[in-house]
């Protein structure tokens, strides 16, 4: 969506008081912690843009509250996986070769959004070390949320997400549906049968000093039913939904939603999934 398309689609500019004060009748407090997911685009036109919506939410948890971003490095892999788009082979010993290992404070995310490329340089935050799936953070809680994050199931138990669960923390979508809820794959996980398609996965990572292309294990995830999980949670009532800027917000607690969807796809899903 082009800057023309957002101010065409705004009554009027949302700014940090306004988005504060949206987030707080949507039912964001103090000392939340808080996993986001965002589109700056979709939530209309913002004064000062993705900082101004950076501080907002770190308003909104205040300083008691943990604020949690996805930071993915999807391209962080072997280029002769890649498909969307795909290099000519006679590229990938030179890109496999020239690129960097995964660095927390200087690998920049993948398609994340520039919301979430500012929050990664508010001081403080912390990133987790997993060189695809990583969270930022930062907060309270934030080096619990990022600790020991496993890199053979980097959207499992031992990760920003399970961390999120087993803190009882929130899920806020600005903007966004559930096609973009991470949180998600943890309950895809769990409804997951040991027969379940596991994929190998590579990406470079400094071990011992030194740069090595590490291969690990990740399972063969399915969005394709998220956004059908999301309508029937939102049904069930335990989703909060209301205006964020010109855009739409949806709050839920992490724990209600990975247990109705893992339920959920234990009842709907076929696997092993293609």
């Amino acid at each position: 969506m082009g800057e023309r398309d957002v101010i065409d689609g705004s009554v009027r500019p949302a700014t940090r008081a306004s988005l504060v004060a949206d987030l707080r009748a949507l039912g964001v407090t103090p000392g939340m912690t808080m996993m986001v997911h965002v589109a700056l685009s979709r939530i209309g036109y913002v004064a000062g843009g993705a900082h101004a919506v950076v501080l907002a939410l770190l308003e909104s948890v205040g300083d008691t509250g943990t604020l949690v971003m996805p930071a993915h490095s999807t391209d962080l892999t072997d280029p002769a996986d890649w498909s969307n788009p795909p290099v000519p082979v006679e590229w990938q010993a030179t890109i496999r070769d020239g690129m960097p290992p995964y660095d927390p404070v200087m690998t920049p995310p993948r398609e994340m959004g520039a919301v979430v490329d500012c929050f990664r340089h508010v001081p403080g935050v912390i990133r987790s070390g997993h060189p695809t799936v990583s969270a930022a953070a930062v907060g309270p809680n934030a080096a619990f949320v990022a600790a020991d994050h496993e890199l053979r199931d980097g959207l499992g138990e031992r990760s920003p997400q399970g961390r999120l669960y087993e803190l009882d923390g929130h899920v806020l979508l600005m903007g966004v549906t559930h096609a973009n809820n991470t949180s998600l794959h943890l309950a895809e996980r769990r409804s997951a049968p040991a027969d379940a398609r596991w994929r190998p996965q590579s990406s470079p990572l400094l071990v011992d000093g030194e740069r090595r292309w590490v291969t690990y294990e990740c399972l063969d995830d399915d969005p394709s039913d998220f956004e059908n999980i999301g309508e029937a949670f939102a049904e069930s009532g335990a989703e909060r939904s209301g205006p964020v800027g010109a855009g739409v917000g949806r709050l839920m607690r992490c724990r209600d939603l990975v247990d109705f969807a893992t339920d959920w796809m234990n009842e709907h899903r076929t696997w092993p999934r293609s």
